[in-house]
C-alpha cells in the first residue's frame, strides 16, 4: 500500500487558526497574560493547563477552546513577551548604538521573564509569532542599512550572545531569589566560600580577589560584564562590514 503523502498540519498556533473571539468571558489574551504571571513567579515546571484554569476560575476545557496545547500556550507567551522589546529606528551611521539598545532591551526583558531564554529553542514555532517576527524584521532593517552582506547571521550572532548571557543571569537571579536575601548580601556571604575553594589555584585566587570589588554592587558588575561582551561581539561583527561608507538610502 502506498504511503499517505498528504501534508500534515504544521504544529503551531500561528498556522492552525486565528485567535478566538471571547467565549464565556475568557479570551486567549487573558489566558496568555495569566500564564506569563505564573511563569514569572513559579517557572515553566509549575505551569500546567489545569493550574492555569484554576487561577482563571475556569474549567480546563474552557482553556482548550482558545489554546489547544501547552506548547501552543508557550508559543503565545514567548511572542507576547517579545512585544516588550524595543529596536530603535535603523541608523546606518550609528548601527552599533542601535544594536546595543536592542540588545539591552532584549536582556532587560529576559531578566523580567527569567524563563524566556531557556524556552526559546523549545517553544515550537514561536518565531512565526507577529511580535518576534517584527523584532527580527527591525533588526534586519538595521543590519541591511548598515551594509552587512549577511544580515541574518548578524542577527543570529547578536541574539545568541544576549540569550546566552541573559540565560546565565536569569538562572543566577533565580538562585538568589530562593535564598530570600538581596543579591549583594548573598554574594557577600558566598565570596569567602568561593575564595576558600579557589585556594591553591593561583589564577582562580586572583580572579576571586578581583571579583571581591564587584561584590560591593553585583548588579552593576553584571551590567558591566554584559556591556563588555557586547562590545567585543560588535567589534567582531564590524569586521564583517565591507570597507567604505554604508550604502546610500
Amino acid at each position: 500500500m502506498a504511503a499517505d503523502k498528504t501534508p500534515q498540519p504544521i504544529p503551531s498556533v500561528w498556522t492552525r487558526r486565528s485567535r478566538d473571539a471571547e467565549q464565556r468571558g475568557l479570551s486567549q489574551d487573558a489566558i496568555v497574560r495569566e500564564a506569563i504571571v505564573m511563569l514569572d513567579a513559579e517557572g515553566i515546571e509549575a505551569l500546567s493547563m489545569r493550574k492555569l484554569a484554576a487561577r482563571l476560575n475556569a474549567g480546563a476545557t474552557s482553556l482548550y477552546r482558545h489554546v489547544a496545547t501547552k506548547d501552543e500556550l508557550m508559543e503565545l507567551a514567548v511572542d507576547q513577551v517579545f512585544g516588550e522589546m524595543a529596536v530603535p529606528a535603523a541608523d546606518s551611521a550609528d548601527w552599533r548604538t542601535t544594536a546595543s539598545q536592542a540588545a539591552a532591551s532584549f536582556r532587560a526583558t529576559a531578566l523580567r521573564h527569567p524563563w524566556l531564554s531557556s524556552v526559546l529553542g523549545q517553544a515550537g514555532l514561536a518565531y512565526l509569532g507577529p511580535n518576534l517576527m517584527s523584532f527580527s524584521d527591525r533588526l534586519g532593517a538595521l543590519f541591511i542599512k548598515a551594509g552587512f552582506p549577511d544580515p541574518t547571521r548578524a542577527i543570529d550572532s547578536l541574539i545568541a550572545y544576549v540569550m546566552g548571557m541573559s540565560s546565565a543571569e536569569a538562572a543566577w537571579l533565580t538562585t538568589v531569589a530562593r535564598t530570600g536575601e538581596t543579591e549583594a548580601d548573598f554574594v557577600a556571604r558566598l565570596m569567602p566560600a568561593a575564595q576558600q575553594a579557589a585556594a591553591g589555584h593561583e589564577n582562580l585566587t586572583e580572579a576571586y580577589a578581583a571579583a571581591a570589588t564587584d561584590a560591593l554592587d553585583p548588579a552593576e558588575a553584571r551590567e558591566a560584564k554584559f556591556a563588555y561582551g557586547l562590545e567585543a561581539m560588535l567589534d567582531g561583527l564590524a569586521l564583517r562590514l565591507p570597507p567604505g561608507p554604508p550604502p546610500a538610502e
